[in-house]
């Protein structure tokens, strides 16, 4: 029997339209002055970026986007629960007014999925959590810049009220505070906390590939970069020439190592003896939004918005921590029904329009990719990014007609049905 939210959660669970006589303005509509770079237009769907970043990208950093944890087991499951669910479409239905607007934290964003953290995004694209803002500003979606950056937070905040932050917690009191204050001082009106990063997971796939924090200067490196020059001119020494050697700019209120380099060890700062505790010092220390990132329990979702969360993202890292975490989709009904009255969102596996419908039938209010993105700004940029938006803001607006919805509302349980064969 399909999972089914509770009824209160069908007003607070999932993305909630913009109602009026303004004609409905998609994310593609918002971009369509800005022409698709030739060598983009070959690309017609999300998954295309992974293939033509494979071909990009050194082998080391493609598979540091591209990989998970040990056997992969989570990052496949992200997939398989999505495609263990069918629609049931309804037909001659006035859908020619439909909107795919939704609302969140008081702001109306022109879609229902915004960009997820992704670490030294400005090693695998020039200038990399800069490009995405600015394309998310662009298309009014919210991204969430990850802490495991290269470009200084206040840089980033400068590109658009749409960017949010996300923080993985230092490992004693006066550091949380003094980045927290740091957060503040640049400006963000949303902090996103992550909690499964207790300690790094074990990615063996960044090691096959030759990855490491920092990159350790080697033949194979040199030879992985020599053998991909788009990327290695494009990227890598125009990065040099115009900002000098990248560093961990946000783990800390103060710079960090730099991404290249023979001798220095990357601080990973134990958070294993963080607790609740410290996330309601967060809560006192930060006025603005706080969400917490990396929930699959239901009794850590109820104590989460007791400790005043004001919105919950279930994920499982895309499969990058613990290899056979739940995949968040499975776990949504239940975390939605436990915490109605706060908008619980979802990441990990979301690669199609019809990925977040499914989300949003089962009760979020919002969805984030991640993967995705980031190949897109790797291939071209701001312009790869904002191409990739609007492949799936697209998709979503055809697929609503398709659905025969005007809304996004009138997703619900009742519209998915359990495959022959599914779990």
């Amino acid at each position: 029997m399909l999972m089914t939210a509770s009824a209160t959660s069908k007003s607070q669970g999932r993305a909630e339209p913009v109602t009026g006589g303004v004609a409905p303005v998609t994310a593609v509509q918002a971009q369509q002055s800005t022409p698709t770079p030739r060598r983009l237009r070959r690309l017609l769907c999300l998954d295309d970026f992974e293939t033509a970043a494979r071909r990009h990208l050194p082998r080391p950093i493609f598979g540091y986007i591209a990989g998970a944890a040990e056997t992969n087991r989570s990052l496949h499951d992200n997939r398989l629960a999505f495609d263990e669910l069918g629609f049931v479409p309804r037909v001659l239905i006035d859908v020619s007014k439909r909107s795919q607007q939704a609302s969140l934290f008081g702001s109306t964003y022109a879609a229902p999925f915004g960009i997820a953290p992704m670490g030294i995004s400005a090693l695998s694209a020039y200038r990399g959590d800069i490009a995405m803002a600015r394309a998310a500003a662009a298309a009014n979606i919210p991204m969430i810049m990850s802490g495991s950056s290269l470009i200084r937070l206040e840089d980033v905040a400068k590109q658009g009220r749409t960017t949010w932050f996300q923080a993985y917690l230092p490992g004693d009191v006066p550091r949380i505070t003094a980045l927290i204050e740091r957060v503040a001082r640049a400006g963000f009106e949303i902090l996103v906390i992550t909690v499964d990063s207790q300690v790094a997971g074990n990615r063996e796939n960044n090691v096959r590939a030759g990855f490491s924090t920092p990159l350790r200067p080697t033949a194979r490196l040199a030879w992985d970069g020599i053998t991909h020059p788009r990327w290695l001119f494009g990227t890598f020494l125009r990065t040099l020439l115009r900002h000098g050697m990248p560093h961990f700019e946000n783990n800390d209120a103060t710079r960090g190592p730099p991404i290249l380099s023979p001798s220095v060890v990357r601080d990973y700062s134990d958070r294993g003896h963080l607790n609740w505790q410290h996330f309601e010092l967060i809560r006192r220390l930060w006025k603005g939004r706080l969400v917490i990132k990396g929930i699959l329990d239901t009794g850590d979702a109820r104590i989460a918005r007791d400790a005043g969360a004001e919105g919950i993202i279930v994920s499982n890292h895309g499969g990058r921590q613990l290899d056979g975490a739940v995949s968040p989709l499975r776990v949504l009904p239940d975390i939605v029904a436990t915490c109605p009255d706060i908008p619980i969102m979802m990441d990990s596996g979301v690669r199609r329009g019809t990925d977040v419908f499914k989300a949003l039938a089962l009760g979020a209010r919002f969805v984030f990719v991640g993967r995705p993105f980031g190949f897109a700004a790797a291939l071209c940029g701001e312009a790869g990014v904002r191409h990739a938006i609007r492949l799936l803001s697209d998709e979503i607006h055809r697929n609503m007609a398709l659905l025969g919805i005007t809304s996004l509302t009138e997703l619900s349980p009742d519209r998915l049905v359990r495959l022959e064969g599914g779990g």
